[in-house]
């Protein structure tokens, strides 16, 4: 936009970080669900949009656009599992004992490593159940 004879409102940049620091995150994570959807029509894919969209939220939820690499994901520092989940497993499990953190498993992929439902979708309530009064007296009886 401010290169001399590049007409700004006709023409459009691929360069996710160029358009982060002229237009913002917002116009940034456009561009990466923009890219998303050619990379796949290219090679002959049909996806759903909200797919990209997804990424893109991902990718731009720090306000900051990072990548879907180790090293995106370390900046992120949520869950030592998630991190661990991606790549070079054994170096951030040691690093996570070494340091004393703890992981409160709320992700899916904490939860698909330590094989407990997740809590999402209809395993994110618990269900209560009202009981007779009768019904509770036996339940909590004396023995003596």
């Amino acid at each position: 936009m401010a290169t001399p004879g590049v007409k700004g409102t006709s023409s459009t940049s691929n360069n996710t970080y160029e358009v982060f620091m002229t237009l913002g995150i917002e116009a940034a994570r456009a561009t990466i669900m923009t890219e998303i959807k050619l990379v796949m029509e290219n090679h002959g894919m049909s996806i759903d949009r909200r797919h990209p969209m997804l990424v893109a939220d991902l990718m731009t939820s720090r306000g900051e656009v990072l990548g879907i690499t180790r090293h995106g994901l370390s900046k992120m520092k949520e869950s030592v599992l998630n991190l661990a989940s991606f790549e070079k497993t054994a170096d951030h499990l040691f690093d996570a004992a070494y340091h004393g953190q703890k992981d409160a498993i709320t992700g899916v992929s904490e939860s698909i490593i330590m094989g407990i439902p997740m809590a999402i979708g209809t395993g994110i309530f618990k269900l209560l159940h009202k009981y007779p009064l009768q019904h509770i007296k036996i339940l909590y009886s004396f023995i003596f």
